[in-house]
This record gives C-alpha cells, sequence and structure tokens, in this order.
C-alpha cells in the first residue's frame, strides 16, 4: 500500500525535494536500518544532481516493501511537511491520540509502545530531553528494596511484590536495573555511591533511582534500625544524600540528564488515613523527624571550567507528604507503586514523566479502601525537587 502510494507521486517527488532535505531522509533511513552506508553513499555520490538523487532514493526504499515505505513518508512528514501536503500522503502521518480512558476503565496491565512517528516528532522539538535508540539501549536504574527487618515487627508484607512490579517495569522500560535487597543505611549509601560510578551512565539518556523501605522525615530506615535502641536508632538513610552523589560535581556523566527519584516509605508518623479492614492494608510506620542533611561545598577555580548548576534535571516522587503514612497491602504491595506502574503501564508512550506522576496523584484523589475509620488528611504522594528544565519521554517499545 504505502509503495504504491510512494509510486504514484515519484514524479511530483523527484521535482519538489531539495538537497537538504534529501540527506535528512537519507539520514533518517539510515537510522531507522532502511539503508546501509555503501547504499546511502552510493544514492549521494553516483547521481550528481538534485533530480536524480532524488529519484535513487525513493525508488530505493520503494523496491524495499510497505514498512520501509512507509517509514520514508513519516520521515517526510518530519522534515517537510508543506511538500508532504503537497504530495496528498497519509501513510506516514502520526495516528492521532487515543482518547483517555475514563477513570472508571481498566488500567493497562503491560506497557503501550510509543510510535515511531511520535518520538520522531519530539527529535526535533526544543522543549524534550534528547532519547536517541542508542541511548535506550544504555539505560540504567538502581533498585533497593527492605523486606526483612531484624525487627521482626516491622516485616514489609507485599514489598517483594513492590520489588517485582518495579522491577519488571524499568526492565520494560529498557533500563538495566541494579537491585540491592535488605540493606542498612550505611548500605544503601554505598549502593547509591557505587550506582553513581556505574559505565552506563556516560551514554544512558535518564537513571531511576527508586528505594522503598520504612522511613520517616527526611529519611528511610536501614533492616537493623529498632525504636528505643540508641544505637540501632541509627540505621537511617538521609533521602537528600542521593542528590549530594548524583549531582553535577560528583557524577558528571549524569549532567543534562534526566534523575528520576522514587521513594516508597512513610514521611512521618500522622496517619493520613487510619485504614482497617478486611483487606490487611498496612503503613510503612514512621515516627521520628527527620535528618537535615550538611553542607558539603567544595571550591573549583579552573578557568577552563564550564559552569554548571550543582543541581539539575532531577525529579522526586514521594509516596506521601511529609508527616504522613504509606498504605500498602499484604498481597499486592504498596499503593502508591501500584499507581505508578498503571499510568506508565496506560500512558507512557505518549505522556512526560512529570504528567505521568500527576497521573497518580489524581488517581489517590478517589484512593478508597474498605475502612472503619477515615481521618481528613488522607495519603496524597509528592512531586518534588523538580529541577527537570524539559520535557522527559520514555519511549517504551523502541
Amino acid at each position: 500500500m504505502a509503495a504504491k502510494e510512494l509510486a504514484k507521486v515519484r514524479i511530483k517527488f523527484v521535482q519538489g525535494v531539495n538537497n537538504a532535505v534529501i540527506k535528512q531522509l537519507l539520514d533518517d533511513i539510515l537510522e531507522a536500518g532502511i539503508v546501509n552506508d555503501g547504499e546511502k553513499d552510493s544514492i549521494l555520490e553516483e547521481n550528481v544532481i538534485k533530480t536524480d538523487k532524488a529519484r535513487a532514493l525513493i525508488d530505493t526504499v520503494r523496491k524495499k516493501g510497505d514498512e520501509a515505505s512507509r517509514t520514508l513518508i513519516a520521515c517526510l512528514y518530519n522534515r517537510d511537511l508543506t511538500l508532504y501536503n503537497n504530495l496528498g500522503l497519509s501513510s506516514g502521518q502520526p495516528a492521532q491520540p487515543a482518547p483517555e480512558p475514563p477513570i472508571d476503565e481498566e488500567w493497562s496491565t503491560t506497557l503501550k509502545p510509543t510510535t515511531d512517528a511520535f518520538w520522531r516528532e519530539k527529535q526535533n522539538d526544543r522543549s524534550t530531553y534528547t532519547v536517541t535508540k542508542e541511548t535506550i539501549r544504555s539505560r540504567v536504574a538502581l533498585l533497593i528494596t527492605n523486606i526483612e527487618f531484624t525487627d521482626k515487627e516491622k516485616i514489609r508484607k507485599g514489598a517483594d511484590k513492590d520489588e517485582e512490579n518495579m522491577e519488571k517495569l524499568l526492565k520494560a522500560l529498557g533500563y538495566e536495573v541494579v537491585k540491592r535487597t535488605n540493606l542498612t543505611g550505611k548500605e544503601i549509601e554505598e549502593a547509591v555511591i557505587q550506582f553513581s560510578k556505574h559505565p552506563k551512565l556516560k551514554e544512558t539518556d535518564s537513571v531511576f533511582v527508586v528505594i522503598m523501605s520504612h522511613g520517616e522525615l527526611g529519611a528511610v530506615r536501614g533492616v537493623n534500625y529498632k525504636k528505643g535502641d540508641a544505637e540501632r536508632e541509627k540505621d537511617k538513610f538521609p533521602i537528600d544524600d542521593i542528590y549530594k552523589h548524583l549531582d553535577t560535581l560528583h557524577c558528571q556523566n549524569l549532567l543534562n540528564k534526566p534523575k528520576i527519584i522514587i521513594i516508597q516509605a512513610c514521611s512521618g508518623e500522622r496517619d493520613g488515613s487510619v485504614l482497617v479492614s478486611d483487606v490487611a492494608v498496612v503503613s510503612d510506620d514512621a515516627r521520628h523527624p527527620g535528618l537535615s542533611l550538611p553542607a558539603d561545598e567544595e571550591n573549583i577555580e579552573d578557568d577552563s571550567l564550564r559552569r554548571a548548576p550543582r543541581e539539575k534535571d532531577f525529579i522526586r516522587f514521594r509516596s506521601s507528604t511529609p508527616g504522613t503514612v504509606s498504605h500498602r497491602n499484604d498481597d499486592e504491595g504498596s499503593f502508591f507503586i501500584q499507581y505508578i506502574v498503571d499510568a506508565l503501564n496506560t500512558f507512557a508512550h505518549k505522556d512526560h514523566i512529570e504528567e505521568l506522576f500527576r497521573r497518580v496523584m489524581e488517581r489517590f484523589e478517589s484512593f478508597s479502601v474498605p475502612t472503619k475509620r477515615i481521618d481528613d488528611d488522607t495519603q496524597m504522594p509528592v512531586k518534588d525537587r523538580d529541577t527537570l528544565s524539559k520535557k522527559f519521554y520514555l519511549f517504551p517499545g523502541l
């Protein structure tokens, strides 16, 4: 179908396309694997005049079939919309976005793939972070989950399900997952430091750092934490230390790349909603004030160095507002992680990361579990510490 469409407009294409667009289209179809370097060089070097180059380009692609022809048409749509419209083409036109599902519609259980046309459209958008098929293959994420605690009463039932669901989601998005389980506060810090030196960071377009544990205002707890034991109460990891280890000064390989931080842990002792029911809903309990992060200033004096903001391109998504608990189901895991997985499965093919997080927050507006008592203040996630300067799209399925 698409090959026949190209055949019909062949003469008009040869007459109407210019040299600059020909070169752009050749770059596009080379990247898409439709032609190889030899074929591209042959089209450019063996044809002196513009019309011969155009004729060789369209004939080469047309002979490779409908899929190759559709790709060329889509590339032309992105490179020269005027010529595309003058030719009356349709096969490469980006599909119109599907209507958003109603609130009560089933959320997707698998990751919906983005379209190649949508990705190409965003390649020319200066308001979005650059994502290529090569950088997607270099993605890496850190996943830390504390399930078993020395204090057996603090075992986080259902957290294994959170770990399973988050690992599955990150891998589907193209991330190599560095997974660590049941760490002390010191071991969490060591894991973050080690991750900051991961060899893939130089080539990746982004990272996720996901930490799931018991928590309190400003910190997550290590597996040896025990209330009432002065020494074991020190087993914590200050959340803000993530920024210290992954900022511009300490991890220049992540300069200008989105760093998405997800924290599933309580932020305080106040119950946003006391849930007592037959579905075994519990919370990642929290009881203590937070730790303040000490200043770690270092002077750099070198006129040859380019100045860059120390903290840039971060966004943090926490499971609850400061001072409140986060709720978890013994069998299905935390609601926060469940809703993140649902939102990304359903909308990551077309929404940027901030919009995806907003969808999770919106879903918590109707958050409900059969209860005997509900306080005025219900659980609400927090999107904060946001220094993203552009929109970040995950482009699943490319």
